[in-house]
């Protein structure tokens, strides 16, 4: 029988919450205020990246003032009001409840900004649940990837790889579990497309009874 882990790394846009119509209501305000036309449509599918390399997918250029510009432009929207119409998937507030009252330490690792995360998490009133909230953008300097986020989060919070778990919806959230030794199970209501080739869990539920909880906490 598969024993709980000690600790769960959870992907954040796409795994928890879904924040496609917030972002992407601000980064139609970020293009139309600079003037610029999308090179690609606005779509669920941009979400996940960090926002630099979004933006030069949607500007269809790597010009680094104009990056900066959208960047700035982006943060203003989605800082100020926008990060308030992040949904919530169905089934993760049972999710989350039922493991932090097994005691299972809560993490999150994320490519979106830590600002908005916080934001987000406060909005929520989530805070309390997690015993670390990590971004890229976090560490100083910068991480340049996942893969090296999950590597800090791990050393700083001596997490054994072989107790940890990790939950994520794309290819890079699957890539950082299996290069720091991670157990992996996909997020498949999420828009990362990490399901296929992986142990998917078919929603939050889900990830209760794999983890082997109790009658009780499943019945939250």
């Amino acid at each position: 029988m598969i024993s709980a882990p000690r600790s769960i790394l959870f992907d954040f846009d796409g795994t928890l919450v879904d924040s496609a119509p917030s972002i992407l209501a601000a980064l139609e305000q970020a293009l139309q205020q600079s003037g610029v036309t999308p090179a690609v449509p606005l779509a669920p599918a941009l979400i996940g990246p960090p926002l630099r390399r979004t933006l030069a997918t949607l500007a269809g250029s790597e010009d680094a003032a104009l990056l900066d510009r959208l960047a700035a432009a982006f943060r203003e929207a989605y800082d100020t009001r926008g990060y308030q119409l992040t949904a919530i998937y169905p089934g993760v507030i049972t999710m989350l409840e039922a493991l932090h009252d097994a005691k299972i330490g809560l993490y999150i690792v994320t490519n979106k900004r830590i600002k908005p995360t916080r934001l987000i998490l406060e909005h929520f009133g989530w805070t309390t649940w997690f015993s670390g909230i990590h971004a890229l953008d976090s560490l100083q300097p910068a991480a340049p990837n996942k893969v090296t986020l999950v590597r800090e989060v791990l050393r700083q919070h001596a997490l054994g790889a072989a107790s940890t778990w990790m939950i994520g919806d794309s290819a890079e959230d699957r890539q950082s579990a299996l290069d720091n030794g991670l157990r992996f199970l996909a997020a498949s209501w999420g828009y990362g497309g990490a399901a296929e080739g992986a142990e998917a869990l078919a929603e939050p539920r889900a990830l209760l009874r794999i983890a082997n909880l109790q009658a009780s906490d499943l019945q939250r």
